[in-house]
């Protein structure tokens, strides 16, 4: 199969993580027989620093004409430091959600036998632990208007907005993959508080009917902030909008023990993104210890979402836990082991797939 994949390795450690997961795409496409173009685009800090736009045209271009996207991370201290800076890196993120219409993000949560004692929550608590969100991407407070300052500066307004297509649109996803999984929903909103969360919880229940062999539950976003830490196994899909998956999902991605191997993917109608769930972690760039095993992790993601094959997706998957129960890793988990570099676990996972 001929596919064409967007690279967008960003700012910090973007480009090395990405780095690897391009050798373990590459190894995927020579051990299956497929061919594979890679095509490398701008965004972030650094094509402000290029362009003076975080989203320049030349990269939509490229990510609309691709299969698939491959992202790294975006963010810099000096964007992050000033308040005051106009154009920020994080505005070609919501910029590239909205103009490829990647309307929904799906991070999964599960835990590594081998770092399961590193999850900062008891053994009984975590082991086993295998859920899934579905957070509205392209709505909600980070997109409404109006927003600003009255003309003082003394009072800040955010508009949090929701249509019922939006809300319909996301949780079908999430009805149709918990169809696949455990058959359980969680419907994460705050409908005692908020009008947008009523629209989301009413929508919900009427097209529960259309799935009735999936168990519906819904909870307020604050019950479900303290639940995923008393009880995560209790959860299975959960669904909710933009700032409450948020929060929420970095919430979750610690119970693994490590943000550094969270994949994630972000869905809508065309195009399909696949990024790790850490940051850009400017501190450790370009010295060559930075784990690369949420963007491998979110490249198995992108062959299963993008292209439905589960036995390459699963054939990274194996890789990976082959590396941590090998102790193949980068310092931030080596615990006093050998610490690896980040091109050297890339080097191993991909001679490993070839085998």
């Amino acid at each position: 199969m001929e596919m064409n994949i967007a690279l967008l390795p960003g700012d910090g450690i973007g480009p090395e993580v990405i780095a690897q997961a391009v050798k373990v795409v590459k190894a995927v496409g020579q051990k299956f027989g497929h061919q594979i173009t890679f095509k490398e685009g701008l965004v972030g800090a650094c094509a402000i620093d290029a362009t003076g736009d975080p989203y320049p045209d030349a990269t939509h271009e490229i990510c609309a004409a691709s299969d698939a996207v491959l992202f790294g991370a975006i963010g810099d201290p000096k964007y992050d430091n000033d308040p005051k800076a106009k154009v920020r890196p994080e505005q070609g993120l919501l910029r590239m959600r909205q103009k490829l219409g990647l309307f929904a993000n799906v991070r999964p949560t599960f835990t590594f036998p081998s770092l399961v004692h590193k999850s900062p929550l008891k053994l009984e608590r975590v082991d086993g632990v295998d859920f899934v969100f579905f957070r509205e991407l392209t709505g909600g407070v980070y997109f409404g208007e109006p927003r600003g300052r009255n003309e003082q500066g003394t009072k800040a307004f955010d508009t949090n907005v929701y249509s019922k297509e939006e809300v319909v649109r996301l949780a079908r996803m999430g009805f149709e993959a918990a169809q696949k999984r455990r058959k359980l929903l969680t419907c994460v909103d705050k409908a005692n508080v908020m009008a947008t969360s009523r629209l989301w919880r009413e929508t919900v229940q009427e097209l529960a009917a259309e799935y009735p062999d999936v168990k519906v539950e819904y909870e307020f976003v604050d019950a479900v902030a303290m639940r995923l830490i008393q009880w995560p196994k209790a959860y299975d899909v959960l669904i909710t909008e933009n700032l409450f998956g948020d929060i929420l999902t970095d919430e979750a991605s610690v119970i693994s023990g490590s943000m550094g191997l969270m994949p994630s993917a972000s869905l809508g109608s065309k195009v399909k993104l696949f990024e790790p769930i850490h940051g850009s972690y400017p501190q450790a760039a370009g010295k060559d210890i930075a784990n690369p095993l949420a963007t491998v992790l979110s490249a198995a993601m992108m062959f299963e979402y993008a292209f439905d094959m589960k036995e390459e997706a699963q054939a990274i998957s194996d890789v990976v836990n082959l590396s941590l129960a090998e102790g193949v890793v980068t310092e931030d988990i080596a615990e006093g082991g050998k610490a690896y570099k980040t091109s050297e676990v890339g080097d191993w996972l991909a001679a490993k797939i070839l085998g």
